[in-house]
């Protein structure tokens, strides 16, 4: 049984390409860029090709791989959980089942805390701007809350994860904007491959200043493209 409460009739949007980045087709009829597309776009990469130089083209690209392709596991056992309310297999694969683990473990972690899911990948637009895919949506710990689920190689410093905070301010600022919501709170949830389990929240006191931080992101992304 799904564990979905549909206090929000969400509707699926649909992505195309153009000129080789990814746009989402909106009700409106706008096609606009995608909220990992204009973070990527704007972010500093010094470090990463810095990274890059340091271990070597071939072991990066293996490195960065293996990561995203555990990532898009443990999302999906997730997302397979509340929608169905109950675990897939996970096979033999040592993969699969790492990533299995890890999703446990962020189940076993903060699941207990989300008092409602009022819906699993959902796709959210802010008006002729942008749009894009977030986790979850729903209730933690008594407040109605965009939750993303992140995995990681390594724990990792609040410091180090500035553009998820811009990415929830993102995604609850197109929920507030087109569902009438009044979405001020975010969560990370994050598991690391040794199966270390961390929570970041966005408090409501900081919405505000993490929100200026994205459209400031969103006017350098129209600015440069």
């Amino acid at each position: 049984m799904t564990l979905i409460t549909n206090k929000i009739d969400y509707k699926k949007l649909s992505r195309t390409s153009q000129n080789g980045k990814r746009v989402y087709e909106c009700p409106d009829g706008a096609a606009v860029a995608s909220v990992t597309t204009i973070l990527d776009s704007t972010k500093d990469k010094s470090h990463l090709i810095e990274w890059r130089k340091r271990v070597g083209e071939e072991t990066a690209k293996r490195i960065t791989t293996e990561a995203a392709g555990m990532g898009t596991r443990m999302h999906k056992y997730i997302e397979d959980y509340i929608n169905n309310g109950a675990w897939s297999t996970p096979g033999t694969n040592p993969y699969a089942q790492q990533a299995f683990d890890m999703a446990k473990t962020v189940y076993d972690n903060a699941l207990k805390d989300v008092n409602e899911i009022w819906g699993s990948e959902v796709s959210l637009y802010f008006p002729k701007i942008y749009a894009g895919t977030t986790d979850c949506v729903g209730e933690y710990k008594g407040s109605p809350c965009i939750i993303d689920f992140k995995q990681t190689n390594k724990p990792k410093r609040r410091e180090w994860i500035e553009d998820y905070f811009l990415q929830l301010c993102a995604y609850a600022q197109a929920h507030n904007i087109t569902h009438g919501t009044d979405i001020k709170t975010g969560v990370i949830l994050m598991c690391s491959a040794d199966f270390e389990y961390q929570e970041f929240v966005l408090e409501p006191e900081d919405f505000e200043y993490w929100s200026q931080r994205w459209f400031d992101r969103v006017e350098q992304y129209y600015r440069e493209n």
